[in-house]
């Protein structure tokens, strides 16, 4: 019987607080309902006297001491079970409660404070307080620092937007597609490799190299014979800096031994010692540089274009992970040493996508040059807007240069002064043709252009000369004084006027733009002879602008921004080119294990030995490799320098 009591009483205990909480009402916002109710379920568990049933049965006294133990035992298990359930029930109330209070003394605070500063601004203004004190002052420098950040935040970010690099425009192939069509693209790229393959069947004995698949990238598609990337060199992170994360190149040994022997050919003037660098060494940027420069001199364009592009790829392949340079956020200064072969290889590559005729490409690089070091060492921004125009990217290039910097100075260089004016008589005849509006607030192509000529005025017969314009109208233009001189006296002003006029001469080509010109250039005539202030005026502009005496755009060559290309006959550059004696003796390369060493890879192929090194470099370039009988080695032993050669550049 009391083994059953206290069954009864437990299971009462145990089902008491769930009945009790399903009849309590919910939970309100006010913390005393919530403390009136714990109350309340507190008594209501007091009031019940487990007890009260055993008073009602007679018992002996043995047995009630047992029953009194076991109550004991189960009653300090009960109290135990609500305990930790009061406790559970408290930590949940005084939780919420305190979230509660949290919002409320929010809501409290931020109304306080809304009612505080509507109060100070209702004494101030009966008080007629000056607004002007010492505590408002460091308050409004305060906030116009902060403005101040947040504008060059904002400028940085919008330098940053207009120079992000769209990827999709970089494959020159695509772009070839889009002006040709893609059957004709595919039936050239089908007849050129049908020619590689009658070629290569012809060849007497030729072995194929190993196919294995080579890293996909963003800047050239890599050929398939080229040999896998070496990795060389690095890329290593140095900071981040105003946004910016700064990086530069890092060379290994092997490279930096390298790097030696190319310094030694460069210095007796040994194109083919400079050549078996590469041989040993295919990644080695300043060779391929070199002689992507002789392959362009002597008129194979398509190897130097081939050089150049493996140029890159080697680059590309040492990207760090937190280079992103697409995104323009990213710095690889000019000062290191190890990062100028970028710089170079991307300029060369932008002037080959433009002499293919893909402006849109050359346009997306030079936005990436640009964007590698504020400094522009290359001078991309003189040339940015050629290509800009090409490609008839015209809403670009203005929001270019309102955005690119903070000061909208660059409308002072001459490139950017005339582009703009092209850009606006475009734009305004696209809205013509579309019945739109181009924006009162804008200056018209007119009157951009005669502030182009007021400022640069001798570009007129640097044009006349150039293009050239042989219409009556230029004769009298130039008969007047303020277009008579090719010269405005100041040096720096000159040496960009020239790079603009070499870089831009063919746009002018366009009778529309002629026009426009020379209408602009009669308007600047009317207003020199009504008003002679004018031409002081923009005289002080000049010197201002162009403030140094010295030439400061002096490192950059005119006829790097040149479409014309300077050949040299292959017998003037005969004696920069040792034969194959000099390769074995006394020139940089003292035997054939030279460069194996550099590499620790064993033994060098022997054809380097006893052939010509740029003999060897040409076929390392096509997709075969092929040795004629009768040459001057054993047809076996040419099968195993062959074999040998095709392993060292597997590994």
């Amino acid at each position: 019987m009391s083994h059953r009591l206290v069954k009864k009483v437990l299971n009462q205990q145990l089902h008491l607080p769930q009945q009790e909480e399903i009849h309590l009402k919910p939970q309100e916002d006010d913390e005393d309902e919530e403390d009136e109710q714990n109350d309340d379920h507190s008594a209501n568990r007091s009031s019940i006297n487990p007890f009260d049933l055993l008073n009602d049965q007679d018992s002996d006294p043995a047995e009630e001491q047992d029953q009194g133990d076991e109550l004991k035992s189960t009653n300090e298990t009960v109290v135990r079970y609500d305990n930790k359930e009061e406790s559970s029930s408290k930590k949940d109330t005084s939780s919420k409660s305190k979230k509660k209070k949290k919002k409320k003394n929010k809501d409290s605070s931020v109304a306080n404070k809304g009612g505080s500063e509507k109060e100070l601004d209702l004494i101030l203004e009966n008080l007629s307080l000056d607004v002007n004190s010492s505590s408002e002052q460091n308050v409004s420098t305060r906030a116009k620092a902060v403005n101040a950040k947040e504008q060059n935040k904002s400028v940085k970010q919008n330098a940053i937007s207009v120079l992000q690099v769209d990827p999709k425009y970089l494959n020159a192939e695509n772009e070839l597609k889009r002006i040709f069509g893609s059957k004709v693209v595919k039936s050239f790229e089908s007849s050129s490799s049908s020619n590689i393959q009658a070629s290569s069947s012809r060849q007497m004995r030729g072995v194929r190299r190993g196919h294995y698949n080579l890293r996909k990238t963003v800047l050239v598609t890599p050929a398939g014979h080229w040999p896998r990337w070496d990795g060389s060199f690095s890329m290593e992170f140095l900071e981040t800096k105003n946004g910016y994360n700064y990086f530069k190149y890092v060379h290994s040994s092997s490279y930096s031994q390298a790097q030696g022997a190319f310094e030694a050919s460069k210095a007796i003037n040994d194109l083919n010692a400079l050549a078996s660098v590469l041989l040993y060494h295919p990644y080695h940027l300043d060779s391929l540089l070199t002689m992507a420069e002789y392959f362009k001199v002597v008129g194979e364009q398509q190897m130097s274009a081939d050089a150049i592009a493996k140029c890159l790829y080697a680059l590309e392949c040492a990207w760090h992970p937190m280079f992103t340079p697409l995104q323009g956020n990213c710095q690889l200064k000019f000062g290191h040493d190890t990062n100028k072969p970028m710089f170079t290889a991307l300029f060369t590559h932008m002037k080959n996508l433009d002499r293919r005729g893909c402006h849109r490409s050359a346009l997306e690089v030079c936005k990436l040059l640009l964007s590698l070091d504020s400094d522009d060492p290359m001078g991309a921004i003189f040339c940015i807007d050629y290509f800009a125009l090409r490609a008839e990217e015209y809403a670009w290039l203005e929001k270019f240069s309102e955005d690119y910097k903070s000061d909208n100075s660059i409308w002072l260089f001459p490139n950017i002064s005339f582009s703009l004016a092209i850009c606006r008589f475009y734009l305004e005849r696209e809205a013509a043709s579309n019945d739109a509006s181009v924006g009162s607030e804008k200056s018209s192509s007119s009157d951009l252009m005669k502030q182009a000529l007021m400022l640069h005025p001798s570009v007129i017969k640097k044009l006349v000369a150039k293009v050239p314009l042989k219409d009556r109208i230029w004769t009298d233009i130039l008969k007047h004084a303020f277009f008579r001189s090719d010269q405005t006296g100041i040096q720096s002003q000159d040496h960009l006027i020239n790079i603009y006029v070499e870089r831009n001469y063919l746009i002018w080509r366009l009778p529309d733009l002629q026009k426009l010109l020379s209408d602009a250039a009669l308007q600047v005539v009317k207003t020199i002879e009504n008003n002679q202030s004018e031409v002081k005026d923009w005289a002080c502009v000049r010197k201002e602008a162009f403030s140094s005496e010295k030439n400061e755009y002096g490192h950059l060559l005119v006829s790097d921004f040149s479409d014309s290309v300077a050949s040299i006959p292959q017998e003037n550059l005969q004696h920069f080119i040792g034969g194959p004696r000099m390769m074995r003796e006394g020139g940089p390369i003292q035997d054939e294990n030279q460069f194996a060493n550099l590499q620790g890879n064993g033994h060098a192929p022997r054809p380097v030995a006893n052939r010509n090194a740029l003999a060897v470099l040409f076929e390392s370039m096509l997709p075969w490799v092929t040795y004629e009988d009768g040459g001057p080695e054993p047809e076996h032993d040419g099968d195993n320098q062959h074999n040998d050669h095709q392993g060292q550049e597997n590994q």
